[in-house]
This record gives structure tokens, sequence and C-alpha cells, in this order.
């Protein structure tokens, strides 16, 4: 089921001790506002006693809703960075359009954006990124008995294409002549293939690698093609104000990559862990 935008209510999610997370909360659809006047360990916070992040729910395995929760490897990975800040992180749905262009960030609705969010020129012109910390493809998803191996295939079967608005996979069809037809969420997506709007989409590889894991979608679709664009995702802050945070989530990722954590987190949200994935 599609996920509506500014959905309201307050969940806390707690994720498991052994991977060094705080708790989570997810305010839907509201801002905190605010001036970043308050701080914690020195580093300026929206709100006291707070992490508060930016993201677009749902995109599993990086975020989404489970048992009234928010989980996800993103969602792990930045309660690493809350942790060392000695706050809980909580979490804001918001439009991947005002997450990308930093306008959230920038209205002082959150902190930190952690979408799954792919590191470009020009999104920096906006955002400051951290380090990268997940290499990742996109995939051609498609209903059994289409032919979709390539983009190529897409244009000389003159296929209808699917992709999440506002996203690389977008972007990366778009740029090879396909005209696809733009869904709101991942999930408005899947749902376009399974009612037969469109006949392939385009997405990231572990979102479809996820979706598969589902018997029905494995029983009517499958993994048509991986196409290697060499992106890579990071977590953005504030260009004018970020700074010490975005220092402090470095860190993190750093730390976590070279104590295991990184790993376990890898390994639990996304499947086997790539050789080199967890290189600085």
């Amino acid at each position: 089921m599609t996920r509506p935008l500014g959905m309201s209510g307050l969940r806390r999610t707690t994720a498991l001790p052994a991977l060094a997370a705080s708790s989570a909360l997810l305010l839907a659809g509201c801002g905190s506002g605010g001036g970043g006047s308050t701080s914690a360990e020195g580093v300026p916070l929206v709100k006291a006693g707070q992490l508060t992040t930016c993201t677009h729910l749902p995109y599993p395995p990086f975020q989404f809703e489970k048992d009234g929760k928010v989980v996800g490897f993103d969602v792990a990975v930045i309660d690493l960075v809350a942790e060392d800040l000695g706050v809980e992180q909580q979490i804001v749905d918001k439009s991947f359009e005002t997450i990308k262009t930093g306008a959230d960030l920038n209205a002082r609705t959150c902190d930190v954006a952690a979408a799954g969010m792919t590191i470009t020129d020009e999104r920096r012109k906006n955002l400051a990124f951290s380090v990268p910390y997940f290499d990742a493809t996109q995939a051609l998803l498609a209903r059994k008995g289409v032919k979709a191996g390539s983009i190529e295939d897409l244009r000389k079967q003159k296929l209808k294409v699917g992709s999440q608005s506002s996203t690389t996979g977008e972007e990366y069809a778009r740029s090879h002549g396909i005209d696809s037809k733009s869904f709101e969420s991942s999930d408005a997506e899947l749902n376009g293939l399974r009612t037969g709007q469109v006949d392939v989409i385009i997405q990231d590889y572990p979102v479809v690698r996820n979706w598969l894991k589902d018997p029905a979608n494995a029983e009517k679709f499958e993994l048509s093609a991986n196409l290697d664009t060499g992106e890579q995702y990071g977590f953005a802050v504030r260009k004018q104000g970020g700074e010490k945070l975005l220092k402090r989530i470095d860190a993190a990722i750093r730390e976590a990559k070279k104590d295991g954590t990184y790993q376990k987190l890898y390994e639990k949200w996304i499947g086997p862990m790539p050789k080199g994935a967890a290189a600085s």
C-alpha cells in the first residue's frame, strides 16, 4: 500500500541495542521549526534533545515502516550519530523533492537528510554531503515475459517504463531517451507495475532486491537488468551551519566501518556485503 504524505501521529521505533542504535520517532508531515539555537556536544540542532532527520517514506530497505516503527539501514546508521551526540533520532516524512533541493534543511525542518540519496554535482549546489556510505546501482524490474535486458530493449520495443519522481533513476532513464511515467514514491511505482500502468520500472537495485523477497512479487516480476551507474549515497546537511554535524556524521560512518558495526547493519538490512563495501 502506498503511504500518503502528511500522515499525522507520533510513533517510537527502537533499534537493536547490539547494533548500538538509539530510539527513533516519526513526526509525519510536520516540521520542528526553530533556528537551530539548541545544541548537543557543541553541535547546533533544530530541537533540544533530538537529531531531526528528513526522509521520504517508504524506501525499503533504507527507511520504511514495520509493525508501526520506522526502521531500515539509513535509520540505523543515523541512530549511531544520535547516540554519539547523546540524543534521540526523530524522523520527519517529507517529499523527496524538498529534501534533495535543501528546502527542508534550510527551513530548519530537520538537521540531516537521510533518504537513500545519491550524491550528485547538482545536489551539491544546495546540500553539504557526508562521505559516501553506500555504493548503489540501478535495476530494471519487469513483468515476467517482458524482454527488458537493457535500456536499448526499452527503446526498441517502446515499452512503458515507470520511475520514481525526482530520482537519479528517473534522470538516468530520461537521459537515455526513455519518456518514463513518474510516480511519487517507490510504493506507487511498484503498484504501477502491478496494475499494468507500466511494463518495467527502474529503481535502485537494493530496493528491487527487497521487493523480490516477497513471494507475491517474485511470482509476477523479475530483475531483468542491473545498470552500474557509479552512484554513491550520502547523508546531507545545510551548506551554511551544518559543518559541525557533518563532521560527526563522517566520523560515525568511518568508525562503524572500522569496528564492524557497518557490516552488521549492512547484512541485517541489505544482505551479504560485497567485497570492499566497507572500505574507508
